[in-house]
């Protein structure tokens, strides 16, 4: 059963929630249900959700997240606030990740430019080869206003190399997305809601984490960046701890987001690898608590150009194999109900 307010048909679209009536529908729908208090809870189950944001989740943003069937991440998201509300009483607390850029970081067109002065196409990569040759140099009208001194051509081949050794994806060219301060930076609307009820209801406040924002890394995984130091070992970024703490405190923890190729794929293998790290004798103990809902998450795909279906698929099966559950949303649906 889904509450009143719930429309289906708007989880693709930009709105205002409206804060003093949901408030006064979750306190109905709390006394309704005879829901309990989060702190309450014997089992702690945590929702973590990746990036569920207007720039990757609304058609005609700037990334949206098409996948196969085209409306990819808007449909995962109608599933997605289907399953927070049928579940209101049993999610612990809800964890959400927001992507946090400005216009002149290592991943967007302007930090990059070439003898013509010229800034590379957004979905362009920068191989290897090409930061070696000098063919795309780090913009050096932006050098000085970098938060670290350095010597911006040896850390343009250090990190390409980063990522090359860690077979981490190539140095890819995003248009310009996730803006703080922007509208794209936002939680969708539909799924804000979803959460903003959830904390009344269970008294238990959403937590945001924001990533992303130093401008000499990629950070597609929640948990750490793509590279975190520079080549003299100076520290750019470092791995997020604390959130792994909370994340691996829950009895049960259910993960969803976008996109499913990226930064779903890179938050899951960090978090196993950070099992397999801390549990080495028998961390399938431990990743069998998680539970990935396949049908609330879609790869990256662009017809003609570019399909990352294969590489989300691998990074799943290797949770798989560590004992992370894939399931659907109604399936973790039917586990909640039966325990």
């Amino acid at each position: 059963m889904y509450p009143s307010w719930f429309n289906r048909a708007a989880v693709g679209e930009v709105w205002r929630v409206p804060y003093g009536d949901r408030a006064q529908d979750a306190h109905h729908w709390q006394q309704q249900h005879q829901i309990s208090p989060a702190c309450d809870d014997q089992r702690r189950i945590g929702l973590l959700l990746i990036d569920v944001q207007n720039t990757f989740c609304i058609p005609g943003f700037e990334l949206f997240v098409a996948g196969k069937s085209g409306q990819g991440a808007v449909e995962d998201n109608q599933r997605l606030c289907e399953f927070i509300y049928r579940h209101l009483g049993d999610i612990t607390e809800i964890i959400a990740t927001m992507d946090t850029h400005s216009a002149l970081q290592i991943f967007h067109p302007a930090f990059w430019v070439n003898d013509a002065g010229e800034h590379p196409a957004p979905m362009s990569t920068l191989e290897l080869a090409d930061i070696e040759a000098r063919t795309w140099r780090i913009n050096p009208e932006i050098v000085p206003m970098l938060p670290l001194d350095i010597d911006a051509d040896a850390y343009a081949r250090h990190y390409a190399r980063q990522l090359t050794q860690e077979s981490k994806y190539p140095l890819t060219i995003w248009a310009y997305h996730g803006m703080t301060g922007g509208i794209g930076h936002s939680l969708v609307a539909a799924v804000e809601e979803a959460c903003f009820v959830h904390s009344l209801v269970r008294r238990s406040p959403t937590r945001y984490e924001l990533k992303g924002m130093h401008p000499l890394t990629e950070n597609y995984s929640v948990l750490k960046p793509e590279v975190q130091t520079t080549a003299d070992g100076t520290a750019i970024a470092r791995t997020n701890t604390a959130l792994i703490e909370h994340l691996l405190s829950f009895d049960q923890l259910i993960i969803a987001g976008q996109a499913k190729s990226h930064c779903v794929a890179w938050t899951v293998r960090d978090l196993g690898q950070e099992i397999r790290d801390r549990h080495p004798n028998n961390p399938e103990t431990i990743a069998q608590k998680i539970y990935l809902l396949e049908d609330c998450t879609s790869p990256v795909v662009i017809p003609g150009v570019v399909d990352f279906s294969e590489g989300a698929d691998a990074a799943f099966a290797d949770c798989a194999d560590l004992g992370m559950q894939r399931v659907s949303s109604q399936a973790a649906s039917d586990w909640l109900n039966k325990t």
